[in-house]
């Protein structure tokens, strides 16, 4: 924390009663986010086909930046050492999943031309609809390297298989990539020349995916967005921040936005860069610790807080949570709808509580007295926590690259 003189005199009132508090500063600019989900039906109850996805795909979303990091540093990610995960094919690294996402613009190309793309801090590359993708990429602005005076094909191409055997594949280009002005030059990305379904405009509205964790997990084997913004000067930190939110959103990059957030920020180093890997302190339930000192991935492209089978089973059971692997699914826990728990999570020292607006992810079924909590068992392979939106919509999170760390601070 960085303490100003007139910070230092008004904690010292000996020597002045009442000192002037600085305002903080905003550095940085700031994207305005949506949201676009699907696991809910319009009478409020879950849309279990759209949760099963999004769980898979999280799961194997991790998976695959596994594989990238083992692939690209030539050692095994840690958390796979300490669990010894089994490798999975590659047609087990994604599924194709398009229930939630955060969207907002970024402009590709000389001249410059907007695209909509999905911000995930849980994966770390970019990709759009390249003039050869056929009707799968119908209703998406195309991105058309030969349109583009600083394109460089790059002689690579890429290819990302879903569970369904349909995949994203195309060719990598380099070029110009900007974001609320701040322009990166020779940054990788892919055109793609096929859409698995999933990607189709009815289903996935933002044109393409901007990944914003680290280059170790990148299917490309390339530096992500931000870093190639931080390291050519761009950015006035190097730290970008989210609030997620039913309402005003926003991504803010080379810094964070105070009018969103109160208080100071909680810090918990990255402990292997890769994913927003973390510390996770605790858990509490109803007021008692549960589970202590987990790995967690932070990560805006999930909706649930995925955890190990085994530690989301000791969560419900002492929140008195009812198993429901035989009418959802294994990993699922109900509750009763007007008796949601408190549950918090703990980073860096301080508890975050999750309110019951993100916990209950809706009704069992249309008119049920059951209600589905948002926070999932499944085996990942590695003992990692995935956390997501049922968490982050609670609090103000910082990214910050230069210091390799997460920030968590109290909602405004």
């Amino acid at each position: 924390m960085r303490f100003t003189l007139a910070t230092v005199i008004a904690g010292l009132p000996f020597l002045v009663s009442a000192a002037p508090q600085p305002a903080k500063q905003r550095i940085g600019t700031a994207i305005p986010i949506s949201k676009r989900s699907g696991l809910v039906n319009a009478d409020k109850s879950v849309n279990f086909d759209a949760l099963k996805s999004h769980v898979a795909s999280t799961k194997a979303k991790i998976l695959r930046g596994l594989d990238n990091f083992e692939k690209n540093t030539g050692a095994s990610h840690p958390s796979v050492v300490k669990s010894a995960r089994k490798r999975g094919s590659g047609g087990d690294a994604l599924t194709d999943d398009n229930s939630a996402l955060w969207y907002g613009t970024i402009s590709v190309g000389t001249p410059a031309k907007t695209f909509t793309v999905d911000f995930d801090t849980g994966s770390s590359d970019l990709f759009l609809p390249g003039p050869k993708c056929g009707s799968s990429c119908s209703g998406h602005a195309v991105y058309d390297p030969s349109s583009s005076s600083t394109s460089m094909d790059l002689g690579k191409t890429f290819s990302l298989q879903y569970v369904d055997e349909s995949t994203v594949s195309g060719e990598q280009y380099s070029d110009t990539v900007s974001i609320v002005g701040l322009t990166a030059t020779s940054q990788t990305l892919g055109a793609a020349s096929e859409y698995s379904s999933g990607f189709e405009s009815s289903q996935f509205p933002a044109d393409g995916l901007m990944g914003m964790a680290f280059q170790s997990v990148s299917v490309y084997n390339a530096s992500p967005v931000f870093q190639t913004l931080v390291s050519q000067g761009q950015t006035d930190e190097a730290v970008f921040a989210f609030k997620l939110a039913t309402s005003g959103s926003e991504l803010h990059i080379g810094g964070t936005n105070p009018a969103l957030y109160t208080g100071d920020f909680s810090y918990t180093d990255v402990t292997q860069e890769g994913f927003w890997q973390v510390k996770m302190d605790s858990i509490e339930a109803n007021g008692q610790i549960v589970l202590r000192n987990g790995d967690s991935a932070i990560d805006t492209g999930t909706t649930l807080v995925v955890g190990p089978l085994s530690d989301v089973a000791t969560l419900y059971k002492a929140i008195g949570g009812t198993d429901a692997s035989n009418t959802i699914g294994e990993g699922y826990y109900t509750f009763p709808c007007d008796s949601v728990p408190n549950v918090s999570l703990t980073f860096g020292g301080t508890s975050f509580p999750i309110s019951p607006e993100t916990f209950n992810l809706g009704t069992v079924s249309s008119g049920s007295s059951d209600c589905v909590g948002g926070i999932v068992g499944q085996d990942t392979g590695p003992s990692l926590w995935i956390v997501g939106d049922v968490f982050l919509a609670n609090v103000y999170t910082a990214f910050d690259v230069g210091n390799s760390r997460v920030g968590f601070a109290t909602l405004a």
